[in-house]
């Protein structure tokens, strides 16, 4: 499991291109045949991806944690980004087709990820928060987002017309503070979240994918009047700071799943950031 540790703001405003993709981009997830984790002390996530090919893939909890499993004190949710597979939760199948997700509850022991087919992989990609009270499984399908759960927001003037799907949020999945759904865009447009915001409550990482391999997306970050960009590619993630903005454009439309850990579940608990503010 890889640590990275908190950054302050103070000092990020003088990193440069090679220490902002060290501290903040996660760029070498969804390995054949193995599981990656990070563990980030900002709010304490767990961002990881399984990619069984040839066998099963088995979570255990590793040292850095100290548990006996790895959701002895955590909860998680997963999101399949490729081919049809399995995860299995203390000995039941759950079917996750691309873009169909599943909370897990603090207290399963035992997890394994499986492909249906070996050409066509899975990509489950899951956050982990730690967690102070046992939720049931739940899956979330993507067909089956609640109305109220499933947003269209932006223009065409504007370039950021987009769907966004909640798939743990309140009163669809119940979870202890772990938050997380897909935000895609629609063809021609390339901006997501503009005017951009922070939300000193939680802090956020991203996941970039069906992001063409000719495509890059600038995603933005910094204090709102010390911004600062990393150029992003296909399935890479990003952590955000509470106190940073968080936003993207780019070459072409794309997708991105949002994780959401910290004081509280509101998902509208913004600060907003006038245009005229940013710098």
């Amino acid at each position: 499991m890889e640590l990275r540790t908190a950054a302050s703001p103070k000092d990020v405003k003088h990193y440069d291109t090679d220490r902002l993709r060290e501290e903040f981009l996660i760029d070498d997830l969804f390995k054949p045949d193995e599981i990656k984790t990070l563990y980030s002390h900002i709010d304490r996530i767990i961002v990881g991806s399984a990619v069984p090919v040839s066998n099963a893939l088995t979570l255990t909890a590793g040292e850095e944690i100290r548990a006996a499993y790895f959701l002895e004190r955590r909860e998680m949710g997963i999101i399949n980004v490729g081919g049809k597979g399995v995860v299995t939760i203390d000995g039941k199948d759950y079917a996750l087709d691309f873009k169909d997700g599943i909370y897990i509850g603090m207290g399963a022991k035992d997890i394994s990820f499986k492909s249906d087919a070996k050409d066509n992989p899975s990509k489950f990609y899951f956050n982990s928060a730690p967690a102070h009270k046992a939720y049931p499984i739940k899956l979330v399908r993507k067909d089956d987002i609640l109305p109220e759960n499933k947003v269209e927001l932006g223009t065409g003037e504007a370039c950021n017309e987009r769907v966004i799907n909640k798939y743990i949020v309140p009163g669809q999945v119940d979870s202890c503070q772990l938050v997380m759904g897909i935000t895609s865009l629609k063809p021609g447009s390339v901006w997501n979240t503009m005017p951009w915001h922070t939300h000193d409550r939680r802090m956020e990482v991203y996941l970039y994918f069906e992001v063409p391999d000719d495509a890059v997306v600038f995603h933005y970050m910094g204090e709102p009047n010390e911004t600062r960009h990393i150029i992003m590619r296909n399935q890479e993630a990003v952590i955000s700071p509470s106190w940073s903005v968080h936003s993207a454009s780019a070459t072409k439309c794309y997708s991105f799943i949002w994780g959401m850990v910290g004081e509280n579940q509101a998902f509208d608990d913004m600060d907003w950031v006038p245009t005229k503010d940013m710098r």
